[in-house]
């Protein structure tokens, strides 16, 4: 059983060092869900993640590249295990009580882009997030773990097919 210290380091950790990133971790769980329901897992194991990994942590990077980094390798472990296991869902029906993070699936056009981002093979959707997110070439390359030499030429083929798949669905 947790002492009242731990509880509050836990707590004391996840308001100084998770919620202000907050933002990056709803975005990149989006990318990789298609329901709210698992929308809430992978944050939920996202934040455990980082949590646990926090001692591994060696500043060598931002903090933030560090959360970048923790969130992708969550969501594509999380995402592989539910291919490997076959936990298909027919319906991606969200519940009908609203929590912070449910807003992450109420604006249309914003739905229209994820659905857009989920025709990507896994590695791009990653890539085009921290690419919306302004993060420089060495940073994606530091996050996805290639060199930045490449991100430029994968960013420009990451736009045209995603300008292909939104001017499909607006024609």
């Amino acid at each position: 059983m947790a002492t009242n210290q731990e509880k509050t380091v836990s707590s004391d950790f996840y308001t100084s060092s998770i919620l202000p990133y907050a933002a990056i971790i709803i975005k990149i769980c989006r990318a990789y869900t298609n329901s709210q329901v698992d929308f809430e897992d992978y944050y939920q194991e996202v934040c455990l993640q980082i949590w646990k990994s926090k001692d591994n942590f060696k500043k060598q990077s931002k903090w933030s590249t560090w959360v970048y980094r923790i969130s992708l390798n969550v969501c594509l472990t999380l995402l592989k295990k539910r291919k490997n296991n076959h936990q298909y869902f027919a319906s991606d029906a969200l519940p009908e009580e609203a929590t912070e993070e449910s807003h992450a699936f109420s604006d249309e056009s914003l739905n229209q882009l994820y659905d857009a981002i989920k025709q990507l093979s896994e590695v791009d959707r990653g890539v085009i997030l921290l690419y919306l997110e302004e993060k420089s070439y060495q940073e994606i390359a530091d996050i996805i773990g290639t060199n930045a030499n490449n991100i430029g030429v994968r960013i420009n083929r990451i736009k045209e097919r995603l300008k292909k798949v939104l001017d499909g669905k607006v024609n």
